[in-house]
């Protein structure tokens, strides 16, 4: 009787959720999952942002309905990080917009642009929202091969001249969901030039710049000569400050981008609960040191599991960024046979490659979101379990 709508019905099942069924139900089972799925921080928020939540919570006066352009104390500790952390100037009346969790407004912005049938230019694999936004504004996608040959970067030149024409938007994320790969400055001069050249935006996700080793540094696409003439860029405090329940990011840059997505957003949602976005001023503001001992303490791990990976002869890079891992699996298994018996002979949990997209077949993602201990114990499952 009741028909899902076209959209909805030419989206694939949301890759997480399907995860978290299966996880659910092997917990429910009695088995000790180990969990390198979602990649989910384990680490508790810092005290000071949690106590600025709850000093905030206590006044009623926070309890409205927030302003759709976030509170201007919020904007102003937005402009005041990025400038810190990338020497980029931002406008906090016409160029920063907080948002309900970088994810919404990544998936909304192709609502304020794409017209029926107009192109997205998406990497492939990628984070889901980059497709579904553009599958639900009713627009087309190109998919850009993350090719490891390319050192998974999308190959621009490879792009139709006709897709060009008819694109509107085009997505970016480095330091990369999932495949962890960086991206440099030179990379983001041309990406403005190709979008300068082909009138398309460009929606930069930025949203793991502060997890990153051995004393790289991420930059942003805002830092290249004319970004902001051309592109949008999300960030979060999800990952650097292990708030992801929270639901707090931001998007900046080119202010009738912005502008754009604002009026989607009015028409949408009434704003971030006012005492969150106070808290997320004391994260901005307040101390930063717990950044370097995240880092610290995901470098231990990543090093746990690449050497305990190569020791298996999985022949793993270590990722410069990221709490992901991107691990190539032998060629005569799929990605989701090879995660479904990860399950069943070893009780862990990863994520097939495939469900990024169809070049992200052939890997599989784990997440370094448990202790190295746990990491460790991995290998010795995966040891004992998995035979070629």
């Amino acid at each position: 009787m009741f028909k899902l709508s076209q959209k909805l019905q030419s989206l694939p099942p949301y890759l997480f959720l399907e995860i978290d069924k299966a996880k659910r139900k092997a917990r429910s089972e009695g088995r000790d999952i180990i969990d390198l799925g979602v990649g989910d921080p384990d680490q508790p928020t810092p005290n000071y942002i949690i106590e600025a939540l709850h000093q905030a919570a206590q006044d009623p006066s926070n309890h409205r309905y927030a302003l759709d352009q976030g509170m201007p104390a919020l904007r102003r500790a937005i402009q005041g990080w990025y400038k810190r952390r990338f020497n980029v100037n931002l406008d906090p009346e016409t160029e920063i917009l907080p948002l309900i969790g970088s994810k919404e407004g990544i998936a909304h912005l192709p609502l304020a642009f794409l017209n029926q049938g107009d192109y997205s230019l998406a990497p492939d694999p990628c984070y889901p929202p980059y497709k579904g936004g553009t599958a639900l504004a009713g627009g087309k996608l190109y998919l850009m091969p993350l090719l490891e040959s390319n050192a998974f970067l999308p190959d621009l030149k490879k792009i139709p001249i006709g897709i060009r024409r008819k694109a509107k938007l085009i997505y970016i994320n480095y330091p990369n969901n999932p495949t962890a790969a960086t991206a440099e400055k030179d990379f983001y001069k041309d990406i403005v030039e190709f979008a300068l050249k082909n009138k398309i935006i460009v929606i930069s996700d930025l949203a793991y710049s502060e997890i990153a080793y051995d004393g790289y540094r991420p930059c942003s696409f805002l830092e290249a000569r004319g970004a902001k003439e051309v592109g949008i860029e999300f960030h979060s405090l999800s990952k650097t400050y292990n708030m992801t329940g929270w639901r707090i990011g931001w998007a900046c840059g080119n202010a009738k981008l912005v502008s754009g997505l604002a009026k989607v957003k009015s028409n949408i949602d009434s704003g971030i609960f006012l005492a969150i976005q106070l808290a997320g001023i004391a994260a901005l503001e307040g101390p930063q040191g717990h950044i370097q001992q995240m880092r610290t303490l995901y470098q231990e791990r990543r090093d746990t599991l690449i050497k305990g990976l190569n020791a298996l002869g999985w022949q793993t890079e270590p990722p410069k960024a990221t709490f992901y891992v991107w691990i190539k699996v032998a060629e005569r298994m799929g990605s989701i046979k090879f995660a479904q018996r990860l399950l069943e002979k070893a009780d862990i949990i990863v994520t097939p490659g495939v469900g990024f997209g169809k070049y992200g077949e052939g890997y599989i993602r784990m997440a370094l979101t448990v202790s190295k201990e746990r990491l460790s114990e991995a290998v010795d499952r995966l040891k004992k379990a998995v035979r070629w």
